[in-house]
């Protein structure tokens, strides 16, 4: 029988819609669609691909730390962006983050993500 654990951050967009923050299902660990937010719900640095990466990482790594998972456990990240040609921006934060243990990765153009001033989000699998 599997078992499962939820994390919540908080995020206003939780219980509105239906998620949680992480879910870890056995081994298995699903971190969903992280965007650059402040604990206020707030946009974090609006115009900057660089720190809004930063921000979605250390929500994510938060996430799987009260799983009791570091951040070296992630298997496969997925980056949504809304300008493709700033991906060196992005591509840089996430670099600095796996380097040592780089993860599957993909990243591709959205329309638009839930506020305009967001210009990133990512979601993340890892295994325990």
């Amino acid at each position: 029988m599997t078992t499962f654990e939820r994390v919540y951050s908080g995020a206003q967009w939780e219980a509105h819609v239906g998620y949680c923050r992480a879910l870890k299902a056995d081994r298995q660990i699903f971190i969903s669609g992280t965007a650059a937010v402040e604990p206020d719900g707030s946009v974090h640095a609006p115009g900057d691909g660089y720190r809004q990466t930063r921000r979605c990482l250390e929500i994510i790594e938060r996430a799987l730390k009260e799983l009791g998972v570091g951040i070296d456990r992630v298997t496969r990240t997925r980056m949504f962006v809304t300008d493709i040609d700033r991906w060196r921006e992005y591509g840089k934060a996430h670099a600095e983050v796996f380097g040592a243990h780089p993860p599957t990765t993909t990243m591709v153009e959205v329309k638009r993500l839930i506020y305009p001033d967001m210009l990133i989000e990512i979601e993340a699998d890892a295994v325990v």
